[in-house]
């Protein structure tokens, strides 16, 4: 069966320049709910030497990745079972890497691409130049804690939101870029749910799926309850969901969003400051709808044209760390 499951696709460990072993951050991530975590140092894949006895005492599923540091910029590269070196390319060369990547059948991210570069962080600012933005898989278009309040994560969620417009069908997710086991309460933290299927006998899930689910689009990032958007034809009965593509033709039927709250996901690991939530529907042709939660339903709706639209997502807005922000936003659903 198939479920939405919590994951962090931004960690660290002493192998690099984080504070704890992976055995330290794997319980971290149970403590705070997480089914599993993206293990991502610094140019290395050293700590995943402890990866299956680690899985085996915490229940926690371990991606095998890495985090290509670099002066041009910071990719996230998971889904490989081999080091990918990328030393030898230059800042016009990004693509002979991402080949090197997809070969192994992994994928690649754009982490944190507006954050402040040297000194601060060595290439953390993204310069590489993208030829081809298919090559590229998923944008961490929101980092560190509470991040839909840094201009940096706005400046990348715009980007994001430019290349939908584009065309270009990019997986938008959230990392912590995890170093320290530490976490105030008052630092609200968002994670991002992938929808995947655990094996049946062992509830296990495998790293491709969590790559075939971020390649897909089947994601939800939240920093508080699980946002969901499904879309309904009202002429035949058909439905599609987040990651989706709905065929055409398409503009001449009446269609209805769905938007879904599920409160309960790691409801002790979050709190709102405000009950007054707004669900808005954003695409291509901007803001569609705008439309009021209330706490006797949770689940709100309305008509759409599709005419026109290329893709549709849903953000939701409210009160979280007393301030007023997105708390949540759907990766797309797409129209042919």
């Amino acid at each position: 069966m198939r479920s939405w499951l919590p994951y962090e696709l931004h960690t660290h460990t002493f192998h690099s320049d984080g504070e704890h072993s992976l055995q330290e951050l794997a319980a971290s991530a149970k403590d705070i709910g997480l089914r599993g975590i993206a293990m991502t140092d610094h140019n290395t894949m050293s700590p995943l030497l402890d990866r299956q006895a680690v899985e085996k005492s915490t229940g926690l599923h371990i991606v095998q990745g890495m985090e290509w540091t670099t002066f041009f910029g910071h990719m996230l590269v998971m889904g490989i079972t081999r080091y990918v070196d990328w030393r030898d390319l230059g800042i016009d060369e990004i693509h002979k890497g991402i080949e090197r990547v997809h070969e192994q059948g992994g994928i690649v991210g754009i982490a944190h691409p507006f954050r402040a570069g040297s000194p601060l962080c060595t290439g953390c600012y993204w310069e590489y130049e993208i030829a081809d933005w298919h090559d590229i898989d998923y944008i961490e278009v929101w980092s560190y804690t509470l991040p839909s309040m840094l201009t940096s994560n706005q400046r990348a969620f715009r980007m994001w939101t430019d290349l939908l417009n584009q065309g270009y069908r990019i997986t938008g997710v959230c990392g912590r870029d995890w170093h320290s086991s530490a976490v105030k309460p008052s630092d609200p933290v968002a994670v991002t749910y992938l929808q995947l299927e655990p094996e049946e006998a062992s509830g296990t899930v495998q790293d491709r799926q969590v790559v075939e689910a971020i390649a897909k689009g089947t994601v939800s990032v939240t920093m508080g309850p699980l946002l969901l958007l499904g879309l309904a034809s009202q002429g035949n009965g058909s439905t599609y969901g987040i990651g989706d593509e709905v065929p055409a033709p398409h503009a001449q039927s009446a269609w209805e969003a769905t938007v879904k709250l599920d409160m309960s996901e790691r409801s002790e690991h979050w709190q709102l400051t405000d009950t007054d939530m707004t669900v808005v529907l954003v695409g291509n042709l901007g803001r569609i709808a705008e439309l009021a939660v209330v706490s006797s339903s949770l689940t709100v709706s309305c008509p759409i044209q599709t005419e026109g639209l290329s893709w549709l997502r849903a953000e939701l807005h409210g009160g979280i760390a007393h301030c007023r922000t997105m708390i949540a936003f759907t990766n797309p659903i797409y129209f042919q």
